[in-house]
């Protein structure tokens, strides 16, 4: 049985919880936040709770560390994770910076341990019904993460940080984004953006990815939007069109989360009960993210 902490009980920390009860090979062991008022609200669970990670680490015996904190945080608790020696799934993105991403990776590969970042739509049912029934390669993706970006929040105010969140749809939606789009066309590169802010946070962004092969990608993110659209278009090399929407048989806001963190939860136990490693998903889309950025500051000083 895998010895699982959580550290972050914010929104997303409600599916990985449930998640991990639902795997019979792994067994909650302990959470940690800082804010008390959150540990309280778990009422009768049975795991050790804790405000300070670091004690957690040192004293819960844990084999595997799930990692929902605020963006900022990530590199700091997942390189404590790392140094007590546990497996480490933490959300998307893997870092703020691709910098310390970097640094996460080389001190888990030193250590031999996974270090997996959850891209949670990669698990959709609807995606992978999609990519059942490509009968061709395909030729352009056009991905949509719309969605007003206060309604999602809850009491995870600091998306609203640009400090904290990394930047805005940009830094947060778009590495799932991008991890879509890599799921059809593998590595892909950046050759246009336009990015939309308001007080400091990028709110709307459009960017332009083409592979290797030739083959191009639109992804579309809008945290302003009135309502919420995730799909998925792909246009193939034989002509015809396929198209995946994410939230589709999962009536009621966020539904979809609890199969997609099952499957995060389910691909994260293989790893850690097989000794593997995790692929580059993470430093990948962070990369393309800072590719984003860099080249939209190129484009205002032109």
């Amino acid at each position: 049985m895998i010895r699982v902490g959580i550290v972050g009980l914010g929104v997303i920390g409600t599916y990985y919880r449930a998640a991990v009860a639902d795997h019979p090979g792994l067994r909650l062991a302990a959470v940690c936040d800082l804010r008390p008022e959150l540990l309280d609200e778990l009422g009768g669970d049975a795991c050790d709770r804790y405000t300070d990670h670091r004690r957690m680490f040192a004293e819960a015996d844990l084999d595997a560390v799930v990692v929902t904190v605020p963006n900022d945080a990530h590199h700091a608790v997942c390189r404590d994770a790392i140094a007590a020696g546990a497996a480490v799934c933490v959300e998307k993105p893997l870092a703020t910076t691709l910098a310390h991403a970097c640094d996460l990776d080389r001190r888990a590969r030193a250590a031999g341990v996974p270090l997996y970042t959850a891209f949670h739509r990669r698990h959709n049912d609807n995606l992978h019904a999609l990519l059942s029934t490509m009968g061709s390669t395909a030729s352009h993706v056009v991905v949509r993460y719309l969605e007003r970006i206060e309604e999602h929040v809850g009491v995870d105010a600091w998306y609203l940080d640009p400090a904290r969140c990394g930047g805005g749809c940009v830094a947060d939606n778009g590495p799932n984004a991008f991890d879509l789009v890599r799921a059809f066309l593998g590595d892909v590169s950046v050759t246009g953006v336009t990015i939309t802010r308001e007080a400091g946070i990028d709110r709307r962004a459009v960017v332009a990815l083409r592979a290797p092969t030739g083959a191009t990608a639109r992804v579309e993110l809008d945290w302003s939007f009135p309502g919420e659209v995730k799909d998925v278009r792909v246009e193939l090399a034989d002509g015809s069109v396929r198209h995946a929407d994410l939230l589709a048989g999962h009536p009621g806001f966020k539904q979809s989360l609890w199969h997609e963190y099952r499957g995060v939860v389910a691909e994260f136990a293989g790893l850690v009960l097989g000794g593997g490693r995790a692929g580059g998903g993470g430093l990948a889309a962070l990369a393309l993210v800072e590719s984003c950025y860099r080249m939209e500051g190129l484009e205002r000083t032109a």
